[in-house]
Protein backbone atom coordinates (compact mmCIF):
# COMPACT_ATOMS: atom_id res chain seq x y z
CA UNK A 1 0.00 0.00 0.00
CA UNK A 2 1.37 3.23 -1.02
CA UNK A 3 2.42 6.26 1.97
CA UNK A 4 0.60 9.04 0.92
CA UNK A 5 -0.45 10.45 4.35
CA UNK A 6 2.53 8.79 5.94
CA UNK A 7 3.46 10.92 9.32
CA UNK A 8 0.12 12.63 8.99
CA UNK A 9 -2.37 12.52 11.91
CA UNK A 10 -6.19 12.68 11.33
CA UNK A 11 -9.74 13.16 12.20
CA UNK A 12 -12.36 11.96 11.58
CA UNK A 13 -15.65 12.84 12.78
CA UNK A 14 -18.73 9.87 12.08
CA UNK A 15 -15.62 7.75 12.15
CA UNK A 16 -17.04 4.66 13.63
CA UNK A 17 -19.49 3.87 11.04
CA UNK A 18 -20.01 3.96 7.16
CA UNK A 19 -18.31 6.25 4.67
CA UNK A 20 -17.32 8.17 8.14
CA UNK A 21 -15.13 4.37 9.11
CA UNK A 22 -14.01 3.67 5.66
CA UNK A 23 -12.16 6.76 5.35
CA UNK A 24 -10.48 6.40 8.66
CA UNK A 25 -9.75 2.67 7.44
CA UNK A 26 -8.63 3.91 4.04
CA UNK A 27 -6.54 6.77 5.28
CA UNK A 28 -4.76 4.53 7.86
CA UNK A 29 -3.85 2.02 5.20
CA UNK A 30 -1.91 4.92 3.65
CA UNK A 31 0.04 5.71 6.77
CA UNK A 32 -1.99 8.11 8.79
CA UNK A 33 -2.76 7.67 12.29
CA UNK A 34 -6.25 8.39 13.55
CA UNK A 35 -8.57 10.11 15.48
CA UNK A 36 -12.19 8.56 15.18
CA UNK A 37 -14.21 11.35 16.77
CA UNK A 38 -18.05 9.74 17.09
CA UNK A 39 -20.83 9.52 19.55
CA UNK A 40 -20.56 6.30 19.45
CA UNK A 41 -18.03 3.49 19.32
CA UNK A 42 -19.27 0.57 17.68
CA UNK A 43 -20.28 0.62 14.04
CA UNK A 44 -24.09 0.56 13.16
CA UNK A 45 -23.01 -2.46 11.04
CA UNK A 46 -21.63 -3.94 13.07
CA UNK A 47 -17.87 -5.39 13.55
CA UNK A 48 -14.92 -4.12 15.63
CA UNK A 49 -14.73 -0.84 16.43
CA UNK A 50 -12.79 1.43 13.67
CA UNK A 51 -10.07 2.44 15.93
CA UNK A 52 -9.17 -1.45 16.94
CA UNK A 53 -9.40 -2.45 13.69
CA UNK A 54 -6.79 -0.07 12.25
CA UNK A 55 -4.65 -0.83 15.68
CA UNK A 56 -4.90 -4.68 14.51
CA UNK A 57 -4.43 -4.53 10.95
CA UNK A 58 -2.34 -1.47 10.25
CA UNK A 59 0.94 -0.19 11.66
CA UNK A 60 -0.50 2.73 12.26
CA UNK A 61 -2.30 4.30 15.82
CA UNK A 62 -5.62 5.15 16.28
CA UNK A 63 -8.01 6.47 19.06
CA UNK A 64 -11.15 6.90 20.11
CA UNK A 65 -12.80 9.74 21.67
CA UNK A 66 -16.18 10.44 22.30
CA UNK A 67 -17.28 13.53 20.45
CA UNK A 68 -20.34 15.34 19.81
CA UNK A 69 -19.57 17.23 16.92
CA UNK A 70 -22.35 20.37 17.67
CA UNK A 71 -20.41 20.84 21.34
CA UNK A 72 -17.15 22.93 20.54
CA UNK A 73 -15.30 21.02 23.94
CA UNK A 74 -15.92 17.60 22.31
CA UNK A 75 -13.89 18.80 19.17
CA UNK A 76 -11.44 20.40 20.94
CA UNK A 77 -10.99 16.77 22.79
CA UNK A 78 -10.62 15.18 19.24
CA UNK A 79 -7.80 18.05 18.10
CA UNK A 80 -5.80 17.79 21.46
CA UNK A 81 -6.40 13.93 20.76
CA UNK A 82 -4.56 14.48 17.40
CA UNK A 83 -2.18 16.55 18.99
CA UNK A 84 -1.01 13.75 20.94
CA UNK A 85 -0.79 11.75 18.30
CA UNK A 86 2.08 14.09 16.48
CA UNK A 87 0.16 17.17 15.83
CA UNK A 88 -3.25 17.47 13.55
CA UNK A 89 -3.02 17.57 9.70
CA UNK A 90 -6.38 16.52 8.42
CA UNK A 91 -9.96 17.26 9.43
CA UNK A 92 -12.54 15.52 7.95
CA UNK A 93 -16.27 16.84 9.21
CA UNK A 94 -17.96 14.05 8.17
CA UNK A 95 -20.59 13.26 10.90
CA UNK A 96 -23.98 13.94 9.96
CA UNK A 97 -27.71 12.55 10.03
CA UNK A 98 -30.57 12.35 7.53
CA UNK A 99 -34.23 13.01 7.58
CA UNK A 100 -36.86 11.89 5.11
CA UNK A 101 -40.10 13.63 7.10
CA UNK A 102 -42.24 15.77 4.54
CA UNK A 103 -41.78 19.15 4.13
CA UNK A 104 -45.12 20.67 5.30
CA UNK A 105 -44.67 17.96 8.92
CA UNK A 106 -40.93 18.81 9.67
CA UNK A 107 -40.90 20.25 12.89
CA UNK A 108 -38.74 22.55 14.66
CA UNK A 109 -37.10 20.10 16.98
CA UNK A 110 -35.72 18.00 13.86
CA UNK A 111 -35.20 21.10 11.82
CA UNK A 112 -32.96 22.38 15.12
CA UNK A 113 -31.40 18.95 15.43
CA UNK A 114 -30.42 18.19 11.80
CA UNK A 115 -29.08 21.89 11.17
CA UNK A 116 -26.85 21.56 15.17
CA UNK A 117 -25.57 18.40 13.51
CA UNK A 118 -24.90 18.50 9.76
CA UNK A 119 -24.26 22.69 9.52
CA UNK A 120 -22.91 23.59 12.95
CA UNK A 121 -21.03 20.64 13.35
CA UNK A 122 -18.99 21.05 9.67
CA UNK A 123 -18.83 24.86 11.14
CA UNK A 124 -17.25 24.15 14.60
CA UNK A 125 -14.97 21.78 13.19
CA UNK A 126 -13.70 23.13 10.82
CA UNK A 127 -12.89 26.72 13.32
CA UNK A 128 -11.56 24.72 16.09
CA UNK A 129 -9.32 22.43 14.03
CA UNK A 130 -8.63 25.33 11.31
CA UNK A 131 -7.34 27.42 14.19
CA UNK A 132 -4.92 24.66 15.61
CA UNK A 133 -3.79 23.94 12.12
CA UNK A 134 -2.64 27.88 11.67
CA UNK A 135 -0.95 27.49 15.31
CA UNK A 136 0.94 24.49 14.21
CA UNK A 137 1.88 26.48 10.77
CA UNK A 138 2.47 23.46 8.90
CA UNK A 139 -0.87 23.93 5.90
CA UNK A 140 -3.17 21.09 5.82
CA UNK A 141 -6.53 20.15 5.04
CA UNK A 142 -9.95 20.07 5.74
CA UNK A 143 -12.79 17.88 3.99
CA UNK A 144 -16.74 18.64 4.42
CA UNK A 145 -19.12 15.96 3.85
CA UNK A 146 -21.43 17.82 1.60
CA UNK A 147 -24.31 15.91 -0.92
CA UNK A 148 -25.29 15.52 -4.53
CA UNK A 149 -28.46 16.84 -2.63
CA UNK A 150 -26.67 20.29 -2.27
CA UNK A 151 -26.81 20.82 -5.91
CA UNK A 152 -30.51 19.07 -6.58
CA UNK A 153 -32.47 19.40 -3.86
CA UNK A 154 -35.14 16.72 -3.30
CA UNK A 155 -38.88 16.55 -2.24
CA UNK A 156 -38.25 13.96 0.13
CA UNK A 157 -35.44 15.49 1.90
CA UNK A 158 -36.05 19.17 2.15
CA UNK A 159 -34.28 20.09 5.38
CA UNK A 160 -31.61 17.62 4.61
CA UNK A 161 -30.96 19.44 0.90
CA UNK A 162 -30.71 22.74 2.73
CA UNK A 163 -27.76 21.32 5.25
CA UNK A 164 -26.26 20.22 2.58
CA UNK A 165 -26.45 23.54 0.52
CA UNK A 166 -25.02 25.44 3.69
CA UNK A 167 -21.91 23.16 3.84
CA UNK A 168 -20.74 23.54 0.12
CA UNK A 169 -21.13 27.28 0.33
CA UNK A 170 -19.27 27.26 4.09
CA UNK A 171 -16.92 25.11 2.25
CA UNK A 172 -16.26 27.91 -0.16
CA UNK A 173 -16.00 30.46 1.73
CA UNK A 174 -13.50 28.90 4.22
CA UNK A 175 -10.99 27.76 1.25
CA UNK A 176 -11.01 31.65 1.22
CA UNK A 177 -10.60 32.31 4.93
CA UNK A 178 -7.64 29.90 5.48
CA UNK A 179 -5.95 29.99 1.61
CA UNK A 180 -3.43 32.25 3.26
CA UNK A 181 -2.15 30.13 5.59
CA UNK A 182 -1.70 26.70 3.67
CA UNK A 183 -4.63 24.48 4.56
CA UNK A 184 -6.89 23.56 2.00
CA UNK A 185 -10.77 23.43 2.35
CA UNK A 186 -12.85 20.90 -0.05
CA UNK A 187 -15.93 18.96 0.10
CA UNK A 188 -17.30 15.99 -1.49
CA UNK A 189 -20.81 15.25 -2.49
CA UNK A 190 -21.50 11.60 -2.57
CA UNK A 191 -24.97 10.79 -4.15
CA UNK A 192 -26.45 7.27 -3.08
CA UNK A 193 -23.80 5.02 -1.01
CA UNK A 194 -24.17 1.42 -0.08
CA UNK A 195 -24.12 2.25 4.22
CA UNK A 196 -26.33 1.21 6.86
CA UNK A 197 -27.83 4.70 6.49
CA UNK A 198 -29.42 4.04 3.29
CA UNK A 199 -30.34 0.45 4.68
CA UNK A 200 -32.15 2.25 6.77
CA UNK A 201 -34.46 4.45 4.74
CA UNK A 202 -32.46 6.73 3.70
CA UNK A 203 -34.75 6.92 0.55
CA UNK A 204 -37.97 7.13 2.63
CA UNK A 205 -40.18 4.10 3.99
CA UNK A 206 -42.47 1.73 2.23
CA UNK A 207 -43.46 1.64 -1.36
CA UNK A 208 -43.06 4.65 -2.21
CA UNK A 209 -39.48 4.53 -0.69
CA UNK A 210 -38.67 1.42 -3.36
CA UNK A 211 -40.11 3.26 -6.03
CA UNK A 212 -37.50 6.43 -5.35
CA UNK A 213 -34.48 3.32 -5.27
CA UNK A 214 -35.65 2.17 -8.72
CA UNK A 215 -35.95 5.52 -10.22
CA UNK A 216 -32.49 6.51 -8.76
CA UNK A 217 -31.18 3.42 -9.93
CA UNK A 218 -32.31 4.44 -13.52
CA UNK A 219 -31.37 7.45 -13.75
CA UNK A 220 -27.38 6.82 -12.42
CA UNK A 221 -25.58 6.14 -15.61
CA UNK A 222 -23.46 3.68 -13.52
CA UNK A 223 -26.54 1.40 -12.92
CA UNK A 224 -25.65 1.27 -9.28
CA UNK A 225 -25.32 2.96 -5.95
CA UNK A 226 -21.56 4.02 -4.70
CA UNK A 227 -19.58 1.86 -2.54
CA UNK A 228 -17.79 3.82 0.61
CA UNK A 229 -14.57 2.58 -0.70
CA UNK A 230 -15.26 5.36 -3.65
CA UNK A 231 -15.94 8.16 -1.54
CA UNK A 232 -12.83 7.15 0.67
CA UNK A 233 -10.89 7.05 -2.08
CA UNK A 234 -11.74 10.93 -3.15
CA UNK A 235 -11.17 11.94 0.58
CA UNK A 236 -7.63 10.21 0.15
CA UNK A 237 -6.73 12.43 -3.09
CA UNK A 238 -8.14 15.27 -1.35
CA UNK A 239 -6.56 14.78 2.04
CA UNK A 240 -3.03 13.98 -0.02
CA UNK A 241 -0.64 16.18 -1.91
CA UNK A 242 -1.83 14.62 -4.84
CA UNK A 243 -4.36 17.30 -4.97
CA UNK A 244 -1.92 20.19 -3.51
CA UNK A 245 -3.63 22.53 -6.06
CA UNK A 246 -7.09 21.64 -5.97
CA UNK A 247 -9.03 24.30 -2.80
CA UNK A 248 -12.28 25.60 -3.00
CA UNK A 249 -13.78 22.50 -4.62
CA UNK A 250 -17.11 20.46 -3.84
CA UNK A 251 -16.36 17.09 -5.97
CA UNK A 252 -19.21 15.05 -6.98
CA UNK A 253 -19.01 11.13 -6.17
CA UNK A 254 -22.47 10.30 -8.41
CA UNK A 255 -21.57 7.73 -11.03
CA UNK A 256 -23.45 10.33 -13.25
CA UNK A 257 -26.41 11.13 -11.59
CA UNK A 258 -25.89 14.73 -11.16
CA UNK A 259 -25.24 14.89 -14.88
CA UNK A 260 -28.75 13.54 -15.87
Amino acid sequence: MSQLLANETAIVTGGASGIGRMIALTFADHGADIVVADVRETPREGGEPTHEQITTETDQTAVYVECDVTERADLEAAVDAAEDLGGLDIMVNNAGIHNETPFFEVTEEEFDQLIDINVKGVFLGAQVAGQRLIENDEGGTIINMASLAADQGASYQTIYTASKGAVKSLTYALADVFGGHGVRVNAIKPSFTETQMLAQGGMGEGEAGKQLEKAMLGATPAGRFGEPEEIADVALFLASDLSSYVNGESVSVDGGLGHT
